[in-house]
């Protein structure tokens, strides 16, 4: 399929929910699922009411003091971010999609975890932009602008494939069109922007990429 047959010239990802499992290092490093989510959650909080950008790993720090657990835990998540898998069928999504069209990776991460991190799904990113890079954090526009720019594309002519609600602000502000990869059950704001699709897995993406329903891996 040729890239002027594409419904969209370009996709951005969220990273750490939309891509890779990071939930289950986040639970291995609070102890167990419930102190892991709960810190998940405070964290999230922090990280995307942030703004302009300030060390990633004392926001997780903040986050996991709020989460009520120990100070050790931030420390075992660094230790254990080697081991960040992508989940199933992310692989095949990512290189069906790059064999026609530009990707990128938007994360509120700082810059050495970020690029781990993508390295950890397998597959090469025509830009990917860290928190630390951008400058700020998402859902800041500059941020998504970042990656635009550097893939070329002009916002309303690439897809956001969102993996917390959270992106769904950001892509509404900037004009992008959205697919939630919602993996994990995350419950949406009442007042977040609707996606074009919401899925808990990956493939159906191509179905909104290219725009038919039964396009293949």
């Amino acid at each position: 399929m040729t890239a002027a047959r594409n419904r969209y010239k370009a996709v951005v990802f969220d990273l750490l929910t939309a891509l890779l499992d990071s939930w289950s290092v986040w639970n291995a490093a609070a102890g167990g699922p419930e102190a892991g989510r709960r810190w998940r959650a405070a964290y999230l909080r922090r990280n995307y009411a942030t703004g302009a950008y300030r060390p990633y790993e004392a926001i997780v720090a903040e986050a996991a003091a709020e989460a009520e657990l120990d100070a050790g835990a931030p420390r075992r998540l660094i230790a254990l971010w080697s081991a960040i898998r992508p989940w199933p069928d992310v692989k095949p999504v990512l290189e069906r999609v790059r064999s026609a069209i530009p990707i990128a990776v938007v994360t509120n991460c700082s810059e050495a975890l970020g690029q781990a991190a993508a390295r950890a799904t397998g597959v090469g990113f025509d830009s990917v932009v860290t928190a630390e890079r951008a400058g700020c954090y998402k859902p800041d526009p500059r941020a998504y602008g970042l990656a635009l720019s550097e893939m070329g594309v002009a916002a309303g002519d690439c897809l956001m494939v969102a993996g917390s609600p959270f992106d769904l602000y950001g892509a509404k502000a900037l004009g992008m069109d959205a697919y939630w990869h919602n993996a994990v059950g995350l419950e949406a704001p009442p007042d977040v922007p609707r996606p074009l699709m919401e899925a808990r897995s990956l493939p159906p993406l191509l179905g909104v990429v290219f725009g038919s329903t039964r396009a293949g891996l």
